[in-house]
Parts: C-alpha cells; structure tokens; sequence
C-alpha cells in the first residue's frame, strides 16, 4: 500500500505512525496507524520506528512504502534550550515567548550579565540551543558582547541562535564562531520599545532543532527514515493552532497530560482591552506548567484541590485518594479522581496563561490597564489529549472555561469547546506545510466542525 505521507509522533516512551493518501487532493485518507515504545535509549530511534512501521503493516495486513516521512520528537529531553537577554520584562521575555512558541522545553532563563554560575548551570543544562538577547535596535549591546565574550571563552560548543540589537549582530557572530560556536543570527526579538518580534526567532529555533537532534544520542540514524521535517512536538501543536485559528478564528488549546499541561493560545485579543495593554503580547502563546499533570504531578495537582468534597464523591477517606491515581483510569472512582484532577490542572494553566485587569492609582485618580493575554476575544476552546478528550468530564472542564463577569481574569467570553477526538491536531500541524487543506479536513473531523464554522478558510 502506498502513502503520500508518513507521520511519525516520537514520545518519550512511545512512538506512533500513521500512514495517510489523498492529501493532494485535500480529502486525506488514514491508511493505517502503528506504536512501540521509543528506542532513543537503546542508542538508535530507528529501531523503534521500523518497529512501529511493522506494527502498522500487521494491522493492515500488507507492506507500506511512502512519498515522504516527516516527524515530531519530544525524546531524549525534546527541545532543551536556556535563554539570555538584558532586562527580564523587555528581551528576556520576548525571548522565552520566542522559545516556548517553538516547542521547547526552558531550563534555564537569565537576565543581564552572565556570570561563571550561570556558564556552570548551562552545563549541567546540556542544552541543544542557547538564545541570546539584549536590547533593541541600536540601544544598550554592552551586556551581549559580554555574554558573547564569556560564553565564547567558556569552553562551551552548544549552538547559539543570536535575536538581540542588530547593531551588535556581526560582531556577537565574529566572537562566538572565533570561540568555536555555531552561531545563527536573526532578527531581533524586541526591536523597539513595547515590540514583539517573535516569529522569526521562532522558525530558526525549530531549523536549529532539526539540524542538531540528528546528533543527539539514539537520534543520529533518523535521517536514514524521516525525509521531511523534524520539529518539537509542542511545536507541532502550534503548527496546527495557527493554522486552524486562519480558518475558524481565535482559539486558545488545552493539553493535561501526566506529568504538564500545555496551553497554546493564538487571538490578537479584543479591541478594547488592547486599549489597556502596558506591553505586547505576541499573537501565538505558548505556556507549560510543570507542575500540573494527572499521574506523575498528581500528587501536587490534588494539594490544590478539593480533597474533602472529592473523597466525599469517590466514598473514601482522604488520605486514601492517591490509591485512586492510574495513568489509564478504569474504574468509576479512578474516572472521578481524574476527572477532577483534570479540572483543576486546567483551571490553574488556564489562569496562568491568561492575562489579567488591574487598577492603578494615581494623581488622576483610578487607571484600569490589562497585563499579559488576552483571551476574551477567544471563539473556541479545544481540548487535545487523554484528559480533555477521554474522561467523561473533559466537555464540562472545557465549558467551564468561559469568562465570569465577576472575574479579572481575561478568560475567553464566548469560547465554545471542541474535543480534539483523534488527537490528532500535533500531527495536522506537522501535515500543514505540505497539504494544509488535507490538514483542515483531519481538523474538521477530529473537531465535530461544520462548514460554516470555516469563516476564513480563504485566508488558507
């Protein structure tokens, strides 16, 4: 059987292909599916590939060849990277915007000089791609060339992508490469004053990515089956959020999975509060919480529950609900205890990523100013991943997520949840560059969408 497209999701513990046809044609047609777990510890994650490449033909009951192969990773460690700039609220944060939006994974984020500390903690790090930032165009670059020159002088060979002052551009690039660093310079991440510019930084993040995870331990040999792109999971999911917010609108995307939760947001906002706005945001968002998962943080996400009411709902004490924690809930009161962990998971990673209204005093008396994302213009709430698409609960946590006019939170108003069944919006993502119509229609069926929910298809 023959496949335009071969999809490879690569986990940390399992990887999953699919084969799909009719994608030039934008009526895509799954052929087949296949998983084993990864094998980047083994030393080579083509074993693992080629083992769920033969999982599918057994499926199927034939052989498959492709046209072409492209994959997500987010194994050994996904995209590890540290980020460097001057003033944390102005290019630092411009510059983890930068980094998340790309899929990855911050160990490490400094402001202003570095120091021998901060060369150490980069090391133990062992990042795939230093960031380096620090003021805008044609302002302060005496605190980046004394990161250039430190890190240079460090010993140090990870790539270092370059998003700072353009004045101070050649000469940044001239001291990492006399260093021996791979340096790839770009536009600046924070030209101006209350200016984001994000997305160039981006792309070359993910380039990066892709040209040094065929180095990394257990992924050399990739390029023996994958022909296409090889991106960050998350940023594959990011992929498909923008691609889809082109033909629907502004949404905003939920993941809870076992050990984080995901939101990626893409809305420009409301014309009203971007009135308030005291600082850019940039149009995709991208936030991970760490500490917010159903099974691996499950013990942390229910320390902000309600344990009382919940052990009340399962029938049992509450010292007794961490026995009710399974990564695949069977029984009724493991459903429960999931379900809520899930809520909770999604109401705190929603509120951390949404901005919020404050109110200043001042001479003039009460000043009203938003701070952060703003998600109130937000048309459609979609929850990707076992939490939000298997449990029983997961429409009601996503209904649940509207805006209460008692809040000050910049909560979605009119958002309307969507259940990603298939879980199938990484891979979509991942489809988009080379068939994004056959990436909408996988959308469109995955998400329960109707025709005339598709107001901008045009843009596409």
């Amino acid at each position: 059987m023959h496949a335009d497209l071969l999809i490879a999701e690569i986990g940390s513990t399992t990887t999953l292909v699919t084969a799909f046809s009719g994608l030039a044609e934008g009526r895509p047609l799954q052929l087949g599916q296949g998983q084993t777990a990864t094998t980047v510890l083994d030393g080579d994650v083509t074993i693992g590939l080629n083992g769920a490449v033969r999982d599918m033909c057994e499926k199927a009951g034939e052989e498959f060849t492709w046209e072409n192969m492209v994959a997500s990773s987010s194994a050994a460690g996904g995209l590890r990277m540290t980020v460097h700039g001057l003033v944390y609220d102005m290019t630092v944060r411009a510059a983890k915007e930068a980094a998340l939006g790309a899929g990855a994974n911050l160990k490490l984020i400094t402001a202003g000089e570095l120091s021998e500390d901060d060369i150490e903690d980069i090391e133990e790090v062992s990042p795939n791609i230093i960031l380096l930032a620090g003021g805008v165009d044609y302002g302060e670059k005496k605190t980046v060339l004394a990161n250039a020159r430190l890190l240079a002088a460090s010993g140090l060979k990870y790539p270092v992508i370059y998003a700072g002052n353009i004045q101070a551009q050649s000469k940044v690039a001239k001291i990492l490469e006399e260093g021996g660093i791979k340096v790839f310079p770009v536009d600046n991440v924070y030209p101006r004053i209350d200016t984001l510019n994000v997305e160039p930084t981006r792309a070359v993040i993910q380039d990066v990515f892709e040209k040094h995870i065929t180095e990394a331990p257990g992924m050399a040999k990739i390029r023996d089956m994958v022909t296409g792109r090889i991106i960050p999971t998350p940023g594959a999911v990011m992929l498909g959020a923008k691609l889809l917010k082109e033909a629907i609108g502004d949404l905003v995307v939920i993941d809870v999975g076992g050990a984080t939760t995901d939101v990626h947001s893409v809305t420009e906002g409301s014309t009203e509060n971007a009135k308030l706005a005291v600082a850019p945001e940039p149009l995709a968002k991208r936030t991970v919480e760490g500490d917010l998962g159903v099974f691996v943080n499950a013990a942390q996400v229910l320390a902000l529950a309600d344990s009382k009411m919940l052990a009340a709902s399962i029938g049992c004490s509450e010292d007794d609900l961490m026995g009710y924690c399974r990564p695949i809930p069977q029984s009724s009161e493991e459903f429960i205890f999931s379900g809520e962990l899930a809520k909770v998971a999604t109401t705190v990673a929603m509120s951390r990523h949404a901005g919020r209204t404050e109110y200043l005093y001042g001479p003039s008396g009460r000043i009203t100013v938003t701070r952060g994302k703003d998600l109130t213009a937000v048309r459609w709430i979609i929850g990707t991943g076992g939490a939000l698409t298997k449990l029983p609960v997961g429409r009601e946590i996503l209904e649940s997520l509207n805006h209460k006019e008692t809040s000050l939170q910049l909560f979605p108003r009119i958002g309307r949840p969507l259940q990603d069944k298939n879980y199938i919006l990484a891979a979509a993502g991942l489809m988009s560059d080379l068939y994004p119509e056959a990436a909408l229609a996988l959308l469109k069926e995955s998400l329960d969408l109707s025709d005339g929910d598709f107001i901008r298809l045009e843009k596409v």
